[in-house]
């Protein structure tokens, strides 16, 4: 699989990550057996990047991680996981539960070292708190040897350009902004590439909107932007693909983004997408599904707090 550097940090990461989300159930319930094998099939298949979150199944993605990744030499792959966020409605970005969360993601997951830590869904609390107290934080786990780099993930643009502007950071994870129905993360990409920021993108399908799978009920599609990804999605099918396979091609394409985190606890889901990131990318069909999405090209939603949300997340709103 193709592998490619990101940012500063010297780590050459395959453009698929397996993202393990999914191992929490965030989705569906899940079959263990199944979920710990998929983690297998990704690395066995080249992915060399692991995303989770305590938040993901509120510690179960890491747990499952812990019962697996023992049995994986850990120069196969990097680990990146999150802090700050631990359910839907508890944060704490503090400096004391910095150095309480790595402790307890080494343990659950049974490693020595964390190769990338990020501050997970920051747009809910004040950005200066990430600033001036969580980001030097985790820079005091770097010099322990705990974290080798750090950085932010969240949804609006807008937090992540106050980051930029304000802080030290090696790598961000932007969601759901690079795929065929939105591009606003390419804005980001200059300024990183000036700063020697990595960044990483993840959700090539939307949250399941740029798929034949029926959406999360916490999805915030509605119904008209719900409508027009139906249309895409039969236009591919009447071309014999599935838009799951075209998204997924899409948003891997773009040098710019060092890896496209996605993942699944179904290890045959996870052979699939690996097998599609090697065909080459219908660019015709591209066009063709980007035409049918353009009533929604760049629709977002708003999330966490309004003053770090964009202003074309609040007009769409008004539209949709």
């Amino acid at each position: 699989m193709e592998k490619r550097f990101l940012g500063n940090t010297g780590m050459e990461v395959s453009t698929l990550s397996y993202g393990a989300s999914s191992l929490g159930q965030e989705f569906r319930k899940i079959d263990i057996d199944e979920a710990v094998q998929s983690v297998h099939v990704a690395i066995d298949s080249g992915i060399n990047h692991i995303d989770t979150s305590p938040f993901y199944g509120r510690g179960m993605s890491e747990m499952l991680l812990g019962r697996v990744l023992p049995e994986i030499p850990r120069e196969n792959y990097y680990l990146q996981t999150k802090l700050g966020r631990y359910s839907g409605e508890h944060f704490d970005f503090s400096a004391k539960r910095v150095a309480e969360s790595v402790d307890i993601s080494l343990e659950r997951m049974k490693v020595d070292h964390l190769d990338i830590v990020l501050c997970h869904d920051l747009e809910f609390v004040e950005m200066s708190q990430i600033v001036e107290e969580t980001l030097p934080a985790l820079r005091k786990q770097v010099k322990k040897g705990k974290v080798r780099f750090i950085g932010v993930s969240g949804y609006p643009m807008k937090m992540f350009k106050y980051i930029l502007d304000n802080a030290d950071v090696d790598v961000i994870l932007s969601y759901n902004h690079y795929t065929l129905q939105n591009d606003m993360a390419l804005e980001l990409l200059p300024i990183c590439e000036e700063k020697g920021v990595g960044v990483m993108n993840a959700a090539p399908f939307s949250a399941r909107l740029l798929t034949n799978a029926p959406l999360p009920p916490w999805h915030k599609a509605t119904p008209f932007v719900r409508e027009i990804a139906q249309k895409a999605a039969q236009h591919c099918e009447s071309r014999g693909v599935d838009i799951a396979q075209l998204a997924l091609q899409f948003s891997i394409a773009h040098p710019g983004f060092t890896t496209c985190v996605t993942g699944s606890a179904n290890p045959k889901r996870v052979a699939q997408w690996v097998e599609w990131s090697q065909l080459p990318l219908d660019e015709e069909l591209v066009a063709e599904v980007q035409a049918i999405l353009k009533p929604i090209h760049n629709w977002i939603y708003t999330e966490g707090r309004p003053e770090n949300n964009d202003d074309e997340a609040i007009e769409w709103a008004k539209k949709v």
